[in-house]
């Protein structure tokens, strides 16, 4: 027998119950924030025993910076077309489709996501201090490259990030809002595609670029 398979088999058990715990939890904080949250409504949520939740994550702020981190961590990777595009039509594009994707199927992590900002950030502030910062600057460096190659036009890339950020984010924070405006029902697959073209076109066309 491999000597490994059950250090293995053992690894891959846990990192499965993480996730079962970390899904639960998304959707706990999303819905009743962080001070309304509890251990217990997660280990529910999760069909777990609470003392399970507390093995994997020993305190509640610990799990909800985990979570924090996990959606932030998929906006990042969303954001690697500005790195392995040549211009602002696909890199831009591109991220516009991935962000609202992110948000038709990680709704939760995003609410989340807004509620700690709008109540001031009182977790992850310094989280907001450090990654986002460099990683906003580091998406600013590229838009400055096309604006200077005369790909773009000549706007400020931080403004610009914002809006996609309000835009793409909307369809996630205000899903109920725009469920109930399209006649009380979901998007459809057709309606998604529609919005993320109409997004990439409205945005693309204010700056200059074709889409």
């Amino acid at each position: 027998m491999n000597p490994d398979t059950a250090p293995a088999r053992k690894q891959n058990k846990r990192r499965e119950k993480e996730v079962v715990i970390l899904q639960a939890a998304e959707k706990v904080f999303a819905e009743e924030g962080f001070g309304g949250a509890t251990m217990q409504l997660i280990a529910d949520a999760a069909q777990l025993p609470k003392a399970n939740v507390h093995y994997y994550f020993s305190t509640k702020e610990e799990l909800y910076r985990q979570v924090v981190s996990n959606i932030f961590d998929v906006w990042l990777q969303a954001a690697g077309s500005f790195e392995e595009s040549d211009g602002p039509a696909e890199g831009i594009g591109a991220y516009i489709d991935a962000k609202m994707e992110i948000s038709r199927t990680r709704p939760a992590g995003s609410k989340v996501w807004a509620s700690e900002v709008m109540h001031g950030a009182p977790i992850i502030q310094d989280y907001l201090e450090t990654t986002l910062v460099e990683w906003t600057n580091s998406r600013i460096q590229a838009i400055d490259a096309w604006i200077a190659a005369g790909l773009m036009d000549p706007i400020s890339p931080r403004h610009l990030l914002y809006m996609i950020w309000a835009t793409t984010q909307h369809y996630a924070d205000f899903g109920h809002q725009i469920q109930t405006l399209n006649r009380n029902t979901p998007l459809s697959e057709s309606e998604w595609n529609a919005a993320k073209e109409s997004v990439k076109k409205i945005i693309l066309k204010g700056i200059g670029v074709s889409s």
